[in-house]
């Protein structure tokens, strides 16, 4: 006769499970409660302050959210962690400050200074978005059934090729950059805004909505989300996954084009090394979101921003400005390894 288990049995071996989890819930929730707890606390003592480094926060965030989405873009479609995206975006930096100030002279506003500026965008991204497709057909593509180390040894690689390439266009020291906006800007109520800001979030919010607009509701977009979920199965039904992958490639590059020319607008410096610490931080926002998607991109690189410039401005300071950055990730990694609007799913095998 097989041995049964009553309910009182099985909720007794599930209780120590249980009670873990509700105390790992509430060591969660306590630190989240603490981080926003100290946050009033600042804004009620130090207002202006405040606001001053939310708005920087912002600006910045809207920076790592473009970087993210390239690194969410391509994880979600063939679960590759692209390291070389960061300085891909290095490279965008240095292209755009090529374009819009060596050759079409743009250093002070004015109505060409803001036609060069649309006119480099579009060729940063162009020319970024290339390059990636380029680093797909040529090294991604021949590995996409090698075992997972393959891909992503080839990405850092490829990283190093790139930061070579950077080395040899930008010289070994960071070079200072003329900007069309500099450091100019306008007061409200006594908080500064620099107009760098205004234009930052004026290009990212309409990028961010195009690319949401793309995957959701255009055709190559349903390719793109059905290659994800099933490739062989999106083969059968017509779909070209070469040519949805490289798309996909495309856009990521198009999006670090443009946070290359709007970070060098932004800071005024390109240097050669630049692409690893922003590509590890917009990195970490994809992963804190919920690496696969965009909108976990997105709210991941706004939160990084703004908490990063709380700390530098009212916190523990810039020289612990990546330790809290990352001690965030760690411990949301232990408490929801997902991210934040990331779903647990099971292991494909």
């Amino acid at each position: 006769m097989p041995v049964s288990q009553t309910a009182v049995e099985v909720a007794e071996a599930r209780s120590p499970r249980a009670n873990r989890a509700l105390v790992e819930n509430g060591l969660g929730l306590a630190l989240v409660a603490g981080v926003v707890l100290w946050m009033i606390v600042e804004a009620i003592q130090n207002p202006l302050q405040f606001v001053e480094a939310l708005v920087s926060g912002v600006n910045n965030g809207a920076l790592y959210a473009l970087i993210a989405l390239g690194y969410t873009l391509v994880y979600g479609i063939i679960e590759l962690i692209n390291f070389s995206h960061g300085d891909l975006f290095m490279l965008s930096t240095v292209l755009a400050g090529f374009v819009v100030i060596t050759i079409f002279g743009a250093t002070s506003p004015g109505i060409a200074a803001f036609g060069a500026l649309a006119i480099g965008l579009v060729i940063v991204m162009v020319g970024a978005a290339a390059l990636n497709v380029t680093a797909e057909r040529l090294a991604y593509r021949r590995l996409r059934k090698a075992p997972k180390l393959a891909p992503l040894i080839t990405a850092v690689g490829l990283s190093f090729v790139y930061q070579w390439a950077g080395v040899h266009t930008n010289g070994s020291a960071p070079q200072s950059w003329t900007t069309v906006l500099g450091d100019t800007g306008f007061n409200v109520g006594g908080v500064h805004i620099q107009w760098n800001t205004l234009v930052v979030i004026g290009v990212t919010v309409p990028l961010l909505l195009l690319m949401n607009w793309i995957v959701q509701n255009t055709r190559q977009g349903k390719a793109m989300r059905a290659t994800a979920q099933d490739q062989d199965a999106a083969r059968l039904m017509g779909i070209d996954v070469d040519r949805t992958i490289a798309f996909t490639f495309g856009l990521g590059g198009a999006m670090a084009g443009a946070a290359g020319l709007l970070y060098l607008e932004s800071i005024g410096t390109t240097r050669w090394d630049a692409g690893f610490r922003l590509g590890l931080i917009a990195f970490t926002a994809a992963v804190l979101g919920g690496i696969g998607r965009l909108d976990g991109a997105v709210l991941g690189g706004f939160l990084i921003g703004i908490v990063q410039n709380l700390n530098d401005s009212l916190g523990l300071g810039q020289k612990w400005s990546q330790t809290v950055v990352f001690t965030i990730l760690i411990v949301l990694m232990v408490f929801k390894p997902e991210g934040i609007l990331g779903t647990a799913t099971a292991e494909k095998v």
